[in-house]
């Protein structure tokens, strides 16, 4: 089968995707018989401070062709969340552009791809907050995940910052052992360049606007990629809004398999089979009005991870022999997982 790259944020380090034993999307997807590769993203210190979205996008294409090359696969399906299905979204829009056929489908969760009223960054993209931002970064070189985990705080305060004060401050108690806080405090940061970036992006509607943006040295038009989308969305996620996650999707051309989740930002991700509280929504193809749209959808019981393994399923080909081992003989593999950049403070 065509082999699946899974993508990261750069904002948080990719264990999330691999979290425990029963919380796994790789784990889910092994079981499936889908032969998986994650990218674990280096976090950058003040000396990578020029890491921009070029630096990226073409770090991602070498480890697509990488894939490509340990699987003897003509083409990968790619699957990422939050910046790093944006980035994932840069990438197609350079590949559509040079005309390369590298990607057979994509996944983008929890992705907004464009400035909206509800999302995050509309709270942050006066030209004066902007620049602003842009100076802090470029001084320090990065851009520190701890920076970052206190604005995502303050958008829940009741649920991120009071209850915590009032439980573990005022009344004592020892924080409980949860895998996913442990993972949220496990910050990263991004080198200024990208931050800036993604600033740009957002602040003049780059990806919203054919060959707006450039992609190592290639304007790009999103509407040119036309490959299977499969966007996931939550629908009480605070940091990418549903509805701005559902007017993304009309950046671009071609299938698009929209799927609401009744969770928040990292719930939705981490939706296991077996939580027999858990649903989702699924509807026609998403066109304008996101309201539209869940008026008609359809309530599904259980865990969307389930659908999605039938439609990555549908789209990776016949089944074929698992390898021997691990990697090639040009690519040898180096450590176990989860790799030495995890650990990296």
């Amino acid at each position: 089968m065509r082999p699946q790259l899974i993508v990261p944020p750069q904002i948080n380090k990719f264990y999330i995707f691999d979290l425990a034993p029963g919380k796994s999307i790789v784990e889910h997807l092994l079981k499936n018989g889908f032969q998986t590769f994650i990218v674990s993203w280096r976090n950058p210190t003040a000396e990578h401070r020029d890491w921009n979205m070029d630096t990226y996008v073409s770090s991602l294409l070498g480890a697509v062709n990488t894939v490509r090359k340990i699987t003897n696969s003509g083409s990968v399906n790619l699957h990422g969340a939050c910046s790093g299905a944006l980035t994932i979204s840069a990438l197609l829009g350079y590949l559509a552009a040079t005309k390369q056929d590298l990607v057979s489908a994509v996944s983008l969760m929890v992705a907004v791809l464009e400035p909206e009223n509800e999302s995050l960054l509309s709270a942050f993209s006066s030209k004066q907050t902007i620049a602003a931002a842009k100076l802090g970064s470029a001084a320090k070189g990065i851009l520190g995940g701890e920076e970052m985990g206190r604005v995502f705080a303050w958008l829940r305060p009741n649920d991120l910052v009071w209850n915590y004060w009032v439980n573990n401050y005022l009344m004592g108690n020892p924080p409980p052992a949860f895998d996913v806080l442990y993972w949220n405090s496990d910050t990263t940061r991004l080198p200024a360049a990208f931050h800036g970036d993604l600033l740009d992006i957002f602040a003049g509607d780059l990806l919203g606007q054919p060959e707006a943006f450039k992609v190592l040295g290639q304007p790009i038009d999103l509407t040119a990629v036309s490959i299977d989308k499969f966007v996931v969305a939550g629908v009480s996620d605070h940091i990418t809004p549903w509805k701005s996650v559902f007017r993304s999707t009309r950046l671009f051309t071609g299938p698009t398999e929209f799927v609401l989740s009744s969770s928040g930002h990292i719930q939705s991700l981490i939706n296991p089979p077996g939580n027999m509280r858990a649903k989702y929504y699924l509807g026609a193809t998403p066109a304008s009005d996101p309201d539209a749209w869940l008026s008609s959808a359809r309530e599904e019981r259980g865990s969307w991870w389930d659908h999605w393994a039938q439609w990555i399923a549908g789209r990776s080909g016949k089944k074929r022999d698992a390898p021997h081992g691990l990697g090639t003989k040009l690519h040898r593999p180096a450590v176990d997982a989860p790799g030495t950049y995890v650990a990296l403070p």
